[in-house]
């Protein structure tokens, strides 16, 4: 199976990702389209889906994926950084995994496609390595804004961080 590189993939990449992870190979030498999860992804906040976009360096016609270069004339990481912070900072797991995720809103990359792969290594590194239970925590669902159903999480495109925040180390059992 192929899968195209995604930024912060969403939740049903990750569960078609890891029905056999052995036999899954991360696309990179397609044609890069715009507007599309290569670059960008949804999470969701207090206030309702928010797409969260890496600005590239001009794009020539049918460019590589792994050739795309960011660009950093906007102050996008920060903005991501804060936008994660902000829609997360009440989920039971953020405490426990943003020290994970920060260091790739700290420092410059210079292809997408190793931002993309280094966020991924992040998120297969939880999901696969941490343990089932993490000591004195026991999981209970907020009641918040995100909903009781399961169904919020999978489907409708939003990130794994969406169930990776809500569940923690559960995460990869939600997956199915």
């Amino acid at each position: 199976m192929t899968l195209p590189v995604a930024y912060l993939a969403p939740a049903d990449w990750y569960r078609a990702y890891l029905t056999n992870p052995a036999e899954v190979e991360i696309e990179g030498l397609e044609s890069f389209e715009k507007q599309t999860f290569r670059n960008r992804c949804l999470i969701t906040t207090p206030d309702g889906p928010l797409t969260l976009s890496v600005p590239v360096k001009k794009v020539e016609h049918k460019q590589l994926t792994r050739d795309i270069e960011i660009s950093y004339q906007s102050h996008w990481q920060h903005q991501h950084w804060i936008s994660l912070v902000s829609a997360y900072k009440h989920t039971p797991f953020f405490d426990y995994y943003a020290e994970f995720f920060k260091p790739w809103y700290e420092k410059e990359t210079k292809w997408l496609w190793d931002l993309n792969n280094g966020l991924h290594e992040t998120i297969m590194q939880l999901l696969l390595n941490s343990p089932k239970h993490v000591e004195g925590f026991a999981y209970r669902p907020t009641e918040d804004w995100r909903g009781e159903q399961l169904n919020h999480w999978f489907g409708n495109g939003q990130s794994i961080l969406d169930t990776l925040f809500e569940f923690g180390n559960e995460t990869r059992y939600q997956l199915g």
